[in-house]
């Protein structure tokens, strides 16, 4: 599908942009290979504005990595990292990754044709720069064995807090809107962006939470964080861990979707669990469902799907 959007900002006539969501995570793909089109935080909050502009949660442009110095960085660190994910916030933020918008840029890639089909065959890996680092995404099978899902190599994990913080199960207090006025305990956790998960009783409570207004974390995040809300729920099958997660996103609001998100989400949970608690869990969101894998080496793993549904010219 193509069509034309109308905004009143100069500098923006003329350009193509690609909408593009995984899980209902929802994004505007810039495809600027020669990283000529450093958007300004007005333009891209203009971008993704939903009643002005195309809508989205965040932005994406498709980089060159030798084009842009945060590029050449992931480029020192591995050389096959020849596409970099310049993402942005829908306020016009910049961000360190995220794990949704990876799968949809390699889609994106892919039906551009800027990445070849056989470079993800037979079990291969691209390599994408970002700025927490290359992520490698690989082809994957949904819950029930079906083609279509990619699959990230999330990297490393952390726990700021160390071991007090998982001792404890917490290490920050978290205040809800429409709850019951009492802050609840949340667990930080960094996978190159901040996140703070915070369990819930139930179903009832997850629906009744306002996220219109942002939660409030004590202490303060110095650069804000992402809350995840969680209700963790019976095993699906042996070995394999679910839950029901909702988020708030810094610089966005609620979002339907966080692939980052889901990974603390789940990485959490199975702290609390404790020791014999599973490395697979399957993540319901409200735009859908992703799956997140415990690695070797403190590294994690997230799969879901990715459509690129739409382009569009800026009128």
């Amino acid at each position: 599908m193509s069509t034309g959007v109308s905004t009143a900002l100069p500098g923006l006539t003329g350009l193509r942009v690609t909408k593009g969501h995984g899980t209902e995570n929802d994004f505007v793909l810039v495809t600027d290979p020669a990283g000529e089109r450093d958007l300004t935080d007005e333009q891209v909050r203009a971008l993704c504005d939903r009643r002005a502009g195309v809508g989205g949660d965040g932005l994406i442009r498709a980089v060159r990595s030798d084009a842009l110095a945060e590029g050449r960085a992931a480029l020192a660190e591995d050389a096959d990292a020849t596409w970099f994910m310049d993402y942005r916030n829908a306020d016009g933020s910049r961000a360190q990754m995220c794990g949704n918008g990876v799968r949809v840029l390699v889609a994106h890639l892919l039906r551009e044709g800027l990445v070849a089909a056989a470079e993800l065959a037979d079990g291969r890996e691209l390599a994408v720069g970002t700025r927490s680092g290359v992520k490698r995404v690989a082809a994957a099978l949904d819950d029930d064995g079906r083609p279509g899902w990619f699959a990230v190599d999330m990297g490393s994990w952390t726990v700021p807090g160390g071991d007090a913080a998982v001792a404890d199960g917490f290490d920050a207090t978290v205040g809800v809107h429409g709850l019951d006025g009492v802050p609840r305990p949340g667990l930080s956790l960094d996978l190159g962006n901040p996140h703070v998960v915070v369990a819930l009783t139930g179903r009832g409570e997850l629906e009744a939470a306002d996220l219109v207004v942002a939660p409030e974390v004590t202490p303060t995040p110095a650069d804000g964080a992402n809350v995840e809300l969680v209700v963790p729920l019976d095993a699906p099958e042996p070995g394999v861990g679910a839950l029901l997660m909702r988020v708030s996103e810094r610089g966005v609001g609620e979002t339907r979707s966080c692939g980052t998100g889901a990974c603390a989400a789940a990485l959490a949970v199975r702290l609390w669990a404790g020791a014999d608690s599973p490395d697979v869990w399957r993540v319901a969101v409200p735009g859908g469902r992703l799956r997140v894998r415990a690695l070797p080496g403190g590294r994690v793993e997230l799969a879901g799907p990715a459509a690129v549904v739409a382009d569009l010219v800026v009128a």
